[in-house]
């Protein structure tokens, strides 16, 4: 079997590319000296890679899309057509910068055709931006970002994992993918002089709480969470308005909607988190098995993907 790149007679690869084993290079794409590019790529028509650029294995980059010094493609990406990379927040003709931003997009995400990177951006691993986004600060891993600015519209999913609508208690026996997180009923009693809900440990809580904190004046637009906790428990009440709580044990993911006093979610350690889609009103109480312990967190999505790995094996 034949495992040497194919070069199209009218690619222009300069001396010292390097090429990967089966990687294709179409008509008029343009490949400087330093660019290093993987196995099983597929590199479109007029393609333009300049020096200070590493593609790795199985990159798809469709035509009409330029990759500038500082740019970084991790195995599997796929980049749309035109979407456009920039390394320079404040360029100058004739002036160039010390050093050109870096841009980091990791395994497995995917950019929309005409979006456009701005410098020093990391997409995290398996995101999705959408056609046309406007990528202004770091993507999530698994994050769906749309608009301009992109903004989160959801997480990558699985089609045999739907994402979990509950809007009452009447709800409260959807099952959760993952089986360590669970969705707990509180007791609500209500009567004329209004309404009332509580929770007992042993009873209701599945630990004793050492700590809370509540988030609350959250623009719509953004996102908290994006961590794991390697020993520590958390229970999350909305206790108004609303909010979404994206669970993710690296293997299955669920998305609840936390919109009732009376419904908590159980985060067990070794979960990784996100709430978003805070309404105006939202206030999110948060109870912690433990005071705070910054070593106690895993913000690496990469990290966490690792560990869970090894305590499966």
């Amino acid at each position: 079997m034949d495992t040497k790149p194919f070069i199209h007679p009218q690619a222009i690869i300069e001396s010292g590319a390097q090429i990967g084993e089966t990687s294709r290079v179409w008509a008029f794409a343009h490949i400087l000296p330093g660019a290093v590019l993987g196995q099983a790529c597929n590199i479109c028509d007029g393609v333009f890679v300049e020096n200070d650029v590493v593609i790795g294995n199985r990159v798809t980059i469709k035509c009409g899309v330029q990759v500038w010094d500082g740019v970084t493609l991790e195995d599997d990406v796929f980049v749309g057509p035109n979407v456009t990379f920039t390394n320079d927040p404040f360029p100058r003709s004739k002036q160039y910068p010390e050093h050109f931003s870096r841009t980091i997009i990791r395994k497995g995400a995917s950019i929309g055709a005409n979006a456009t990177i701005l410098p020093g951006i990391t997409v995290g691993t398996n995101a999705m931006v959408g056609a046309g986004a406007v990528v202004t600060r770091d993507v999530p891993p698994n994050a769906i970002v749309v608009g301009n600015p992109a903004r989160i519209k959801g997480y990558v999913g699985s089609k045999t994992h739907p994402r979990i609508k509950v809007h009452s208690a009447n709800d409260l026996h959807i099952d959760i993918t993952i089986p360590a997180v669970k969705l707990v009923q509180l007791p609500r009693v209500d009567d004329m002089r209004g309404s009332l809900t509580f929770g007992e440990y042993d009873k209701h809580l599945p630990f004793i709480p050492k700590r809370y904190f509540v988030i609350f004046n959250v623009p719509t637009v953004e996102v908290r969470g994006e961590h794991a906790h390697r020993s520590l428990h958390q229970f999350l009440i909305c206790l108004q308005g609303s909010c979404s709580v994206m669970v993710d044990d690296g293997e299955h993911r669920d998305e609840i909607i936390l919109n009732q006093p009376y419904m908590g979610l159980h985060v067990p350690p070794m979960v990784w988190a996100a709430q978003y889609h805070y309404s105006p009103d939202a206030v999110l109480m948060v109870l912690a098995s433990d005071v705070y312990k910054a070593h106690d967190y895993i913000r690496d999505y990469d990290e966490f993907l690792k560990l869970v790995n090894r305590g499966n094996e």
